[in-house]
């Protein structure tokens, strides 16, 4: 059977939504004018191991043939997905609650004296990110500034933020350091018949703001951190409360505990960048399909970042069993939408 990639255009639109966010939305699933389903990626051994996967899983004809309800991909966000780093001032979720912090401050008069909410009020980012490495400060954080209030009204919150955001480098919404490689990939993904999953660490809620618009991957698609829940009754009906505990930090192997819980089946391919992402890797390895493995490495200090801080073990294991390390300075031509190159 001939095998045909169904992909978006090159060029990803960006567009008004609602009024509210300019999001990326990628284009009809179709072929650039010049054939390529990843004009954005370099030709090199990376761009090719992606042809060569998606060609072979979908070939009826051929042994490595995967049924279209198996093709499982699960993809980690930040900093596989959207620019990351210095984590403790630019991962989004982190200057959301930066953000969150600062809203709160005259309410919670004691955060002037308690960190890590000190530092963030005193606008110390090496303080802050001394203070960060302890989990339990991390927790804390999240506690304070995503908690406490309905999904409704979360969800709310999350939007306003979203709406006048900046990325600080780069001086653009979030939206715009979306790597367009990566908006390639889910693409070609789709329109090949795979289920694609954000499988990340930060929180699920707050990234299903902006999954459907910005990357075209449905909200019960994100598996992420989550809160507990409380069930209210209203005089109309019910809502769902985010109380302060955390019921689920999606990280390191919790990330294939909880593929197994949200989705039933072992990825086939996997892309991520950090250490937290080894062991949905391991998962997809360890099954009897075909198997992709992508560790995106941030090695571009000019258009981007150079920081292999928290992928030591990731690297380590994708040079010693195979997996593709998806280089960003040598198999991306652009890195984001806002640049050409």
């Amino acid at each position: 059977m001939r095998f045909t990639m169904r992909v978006n255009r090159a060029a990803i639109a960006l567009q008004l939504i609602a009024g509210v966010v300019a999001v990326i939305v990628p284009v009809a699933a179709q072929e650039n004018a010049s054939g390529d389903p990843l004009p954005s990626w370099s030709n090199g051994a990376a761009k090719r191991a992606v042809l060569d996967f998606v060609r072979d899983v979908t070939d009826k004809s051929g042994a490595k043939f995967v049924p279209a309800e198996e093709r499982i991909a699960a993809i980690d966000h930040d900093g596989t997905l959207m620019a990351e780093w210095p984590l403790h001032v630019d991962a989004i979720q982190m200057a959301f609650a930066r953000h969150r912090v600062k809203e709160l401050a005259k309410k919670n008069p004691v955060w002037e004296y308690e960190q890590p909410f000190k530092a963030i009020l005193d606008n110390d980012n090496k303080e802050l990110e001394r203070r960060l490495r302890d989990t339990f400060n991390v927790l804390s954080l999240a506690r304070e500034t995503h908690g406490a209030m309905t999904v409704d009204e979360f969800s709310a919150t999350v939007q306003k933020f979203l709406a006048s955001a900046k990325q600080s480098k780069f001086d653009v919404p979030y939206n715009q350091v979306i790597y367009t490689p990566m908006l390639e990939l889910i693409a070609l993904l789709h329109a090949n018949q795979f289920k694609v999953f954000i499988v990340t660490g930060g929180g699920a809620d707050f990234v299903r703001e902006f999954s459907e618009k910005v990357y075209g991957i449905p909200r019960e698609h994100v598996i992420g951190s989550s809160p507990e829940y409380e069930f209210r009754r209203t005089p109309t009906g019910g809502d769902l409360v985010r109380k302060s505990n955390i019921a689920s930090f999606n990280e390191n192997d919790t990330k294939a505990e909880n593929i197994q819980l949200h989705i039933g089946r072992r990825p086939i391919l996997v892309a991520g960048n950090s250490n937290s992402d080894v062991a949905m890797m391991e998962l997809a390895a360890g099954g009897k399909k075909p198997v992709l493995n992508l560790l995106l490495r941030h090695d571009d200090a000019e258009r981007e970042f150079a920081y292999d801080q928290g992928a030591e073990k990731a690297l380590e294991f994708a040079q010693s069993r195979g997996w593709q390390i998806v280089s960003m300075r040598s198999d991306f031509n652009v890195v984001f939408p806002f640049r050409k190159k």
